[in-house]
């Protein structure tokens, strides 16, 4: 069997790395080095407000239970919705936020639900501010939302106001979520 003109043996490949291993270590240290470095605060970009003790009493997953938008002088109930079994949750790092919410039918039922959503915060103890960066309902991409939060033991109530002009959002909203463990 002829062998093709590139091709070398396996034993040539462990010859030159045994004899250049002296120019190769110098390298794996330094690369292995570069990879346990851990950055320090001037390397690392930071959102206002985002790595105080407040935005650290936030930090987790949490479960929602309840929510109910506002329009108009009308109260609709959005969570739990009779009918349509979701479920909702909403994590928090230092700097960031994320909510997903989905049908518990796997995506296979009549009306099948999905959201997923996030972007940075701020937060000072009682005023919060999301700045949604990613949602699946892009025109709300890019806004900032101001809410009031209300912590009570493993409990997050947040209320305040959607206002989006262009696509006549105007609404209160209040969600009540469970700190998850």
């Amino acid at each position: 069997m002829k062998r093709p003109a590139t091709f070398v043996p396996y034993s040539k490949h462990i010859a030159y790395i045994t004899m250049n291993f002296h120019r190769l270590l110098p390298l794996a240290i330094v690369a292995f080095a570069a990879c346990n470095t851990q950055p320090t605060p001037g390397d690392m970009k930071t959102v206002p407000d985002s790595t105080s003790t407040q935005a650290n009493v936030l930090t987790g997953t949490y479960k929602l239970v309840s929510g109910k938008l506002i329009k108009q002088g009308d109260t609709t109930s959005t969570y739990p919705v009779d009918g349509k079994p979701t479920e909702m949750i909403k994590i928090f790092n230092a700097s960031h936020f994320a909510f997903f919410n989905h049908d518990l039918d796997h995506g296979k039922g009549k009306d099948p639900v999905f959201t997923g959503g996030g972007g940075t915060y701020t937060f000072d103890g009682k005023q919060y501010t999301e700045h949604l960066m990613y949602l699946n309902h892009r025109d709300w991409e890019g806004k900032d939302f101001h809410f009031n939060l209300t912590i009570k033991g493993d409990t997050l109530i947040q209320q305040g106001f959607e206002k989006i002009e262009n696509l006549n959002i105007n609404q209160e909203i209040i969600e009540i979520y469970v700190k998850q463990h």
